[in-house]
C-alpha cells in the first residue's frame, strides 16, 4: 500500500444579481509523466457549461467551458488523485555530476530553448543586472550552486505577501516594492535565471503542505507558481523561491508556459446587466494524503 494526494480546488465568483458569462478557459487537469501519474480527474462547474478540450502550444491541458445560463454565482470545483513518485534527492546523488557555470546551452538545444532564454521584459535588463551584482556578484561557479544560490536570494532579500488579485508582478517592479506573491518570486527568479543564461519556464499548479517534517510552507491553500531551470542532461528542474525548494515531490506541477499570463488557472469574461455589481472571488485549495493501492482502479 502506497499514498496519494487528494486536491480539492474550488474557486467561487459571486455577483449581486445574474450576469451571462463569456467563455472561461481553464488549467487545472495535470499531465502524466515519469515524475506524476494522474489517478483521476473530475471538474464540477456551476451553472452549467458546454465543455472542450484541447492542448496548447506548451502541451498543457486545456478546457474550453461555454456558458448559456446566467446567475449571481459562478463556481469550478476540481478534484484530482494524483501520485508522485518518489525520486533521489538530485542535489546530494553522489551520480550528480558538477557542471560549471558560465555555461552554453549545446547549439541544438538552443533553437528549442531560445524562447526560455529571452526577457520578457527587455527593458528591466539593467535593473535585473544591478541588482544581480549587488546581491550575487559572480556567484557560486557551478550550475546547481548558483541557481540554488539565487532563489534563496529572491527569498532572503524580499518579503512573501499572498495577493488573491490576478496579475504578476514584473521583475524591476517586485525588485522596487520589495514584495511579491509566489507568482511575483518565480517570475523574478525567471528573469533574473534568463539573464543569467539559462532556459526557464513558468509553473502552475499547488503546493502540498501536508507535510511531517515540522517545516511551514507558503502558499498552501491557493494555487501556487513557481519555475523550471532547463539543466542539460537533467531536464527541467524545478525552483521554488517562495519556498526554497529545488525538485520536491510536494509541488505539483499542473501546467508549464513561457510567461506567466498564459498560465492563469482560471480566466474568462462576463457581461454585466444594469445594476450588477461583482463581489468578490473565493479561492480555496485543500490537499490531503490517503493510502492508494496500485492493484485497484481510482
Amino acid at each position: 500500500m502506497t499514498t496519494a494526494i487528494r486536491i480539492l480546488h474550488t474557486t467561487r465568483y459571486r455577483y449581486s444579481r445574474p450576469v451571462k458569462f463569456g467563455a472561461h478557459r481553464l488549467l487545472l487537469r495535470p499531465r502524466d509523466g515519469h515524475d506524476l501519474r494522474l489517478l483521476s480527474s473530475a471538474i464540477a462547474i456551476s451553472p452549467e457549461p458546454r465543455l472542450s478540450w484541447h492542448f496548447d502550444t506548451f502541451g498543457n491541458s486545456v478546457a474550453n467551458a461555454e456558458f448559456s445560463e446566467a446567475s449571481n454565482v459562478l463556481e469550478f470545483r476540481s478534484e484530482l488523485l494524483i501520485r508522485r513518485f518518489s525520486h533521489d534527492d538530485f542535489i546530494a546523488s553522489p551520480k550528480r555530476g558538477r557542471s560549471a557555470y558560465p555555461f552554453a546551452y549545446p547549439e541544438e538545444d538552443l533553437i528549442d530553448l531560445a524562447p526560455f532564454i529571452s526577457l520578457e521584459n527587455p527593458e528591466e535588463g539593467e535593473a535585473i543586472d544591478a541588482w544581480l551584482a549587488a546581491v550575487i556578484g559572480p556567484g557560486p561557479d557551478e550550475v546547481l550552486a548558483f541557481l540554488r544560490l539565487l532563489s534563496e536570494t529572491v527569498n532572503d532579500k524580499l518579503t512573501y505577501i499572498r495577493r488573491e488579485r490576478s496579475g504578476t508582478q514584473s521583475a524591476a517592479t517586485t525588485l522596487k516594492k520589495g514584495t511579491g506573491s509566489c507568482r511575483d518570486f518565480a517570475f523574478l527568479f525567471m528573469e533574473a535565471a534568463r539573464r543569467s543564461g539559462f532556459a526557464t519556464r513558468f509553473v502552475t499548479g499547488y503546493l502540498n503542505d501536508v507535510v511531517d517534517d515540522g517545516h511551514v510552507h507558503s502558499g498552501g491553500g491557493a494555487t501556487h507558481a513557481w519555475a523550471e531551470v532547463y539543466l542539460p542532461g537533467e531536464g527541467w528542474v524545478e525552483f521554488d523561491p517562495t519556498n526554497r525548494i529545488i525538485g520536491s515531490p510536494n509541488l505539483i506541477r499542473v501546467a508549464v508556459t513561457r510567461t506567466p499570463r498564459q498560465a492563469i488557472p482560471i480566466s474568462g469574461t462576463y457581461d454585466p446587466r444594469p445594476g450588477a455589481v461583482f463581489l468578490g472571488m473565493d479561492v480555496e485549495v485543500k490537499t490531503s494524503i490517503e493510502p492508494y493501492d496500485p492493484g485497484s482502479s481510482a
